[in-house]
């Protein structure tokens, strides 16, 4: 299914496209942003251009670009892709769903990537074709940025894998965390 497009005050989400990338493979050579999210795989850069012309329709899962929501003369300043924040993993029968977010370096801790889960909250657990019991997440303990970002939202600790990600010669571990449509709604209700 290819996402709806979400607007936002700062931010605006929209299908992630082919146009997008030259950026997608500019965040596979952030170091800093790799290490965060644990990613140790390799791609080409044939693979990106496929990965981003061909994700939008893919089953089970929904797959945004975050772009800046500015408009000047009724216009967006930009279309560009300043993060991405994805979807997946999506159960129809558990109502549940893994969220993902990465933000290119220059959009880190601007507020960028919390109003992007924010909407995408939103559409998971009010849109029709979802209305999802839990949204999890797994964030690296070498991140604690990340992890107080989704606990400021809402997201509860489940469990940890310890050792789960190599850290360079170190090791990392997985915090489990999750929101329920229970604890979404009475955040909504008191916002």
């Amino acid at each position: 299914m290819t996402p709806p497009v979400l607007p936002g005050e700062m931010v605006r989400l929209r299908p992630l496209a082919a146009r997008d990338a030259d950026r997608l493979w500019e965040s596979l050579h952030d170091p800093e942003g790799m290490r965060l999210t644990g990613t140790t795989a390799s791609f080409t850069r044939e693979q990106i251009d496929e990965w981003a012309s061909s994700v939008a329709g893919r089953d089970g899962r929904f797959d945004w670009a975050i772009t800046p929501a500015a408009v000047r003369d009724g216009e967006l300043v930009s279309d560009e892709l300043i993060g991405e924040i994805v979807l997946n993993d999506i159960d129809p029968v558990s109502r549940s769903a893994n969220l993902r977010l990465q933000m290119l370096p220059d959009y880190r801790g601007r507020g960028y990537g919390r109003e992007a889960i924010e909407h995408v909250l939103r559409f998971a657990f009010e849109a029709d074709q979802l209305r999802l019991h839990r949204v999890g997440l797994d964030v690296l303990s070498i991140n604690p940025r990340a992890k107080a970002l989704y606990a400021s939202l809402g997201f509860v600790e489940e469990g940890r894998l310890r050792d789960a990600y190599r850290d360079g010669d170190d090791w990392s571990d997985a915090i489990v965390m999750s929101l329920l449509e229970d604890e979404y709604r009475a955040m909504v209700r008191t916002a």
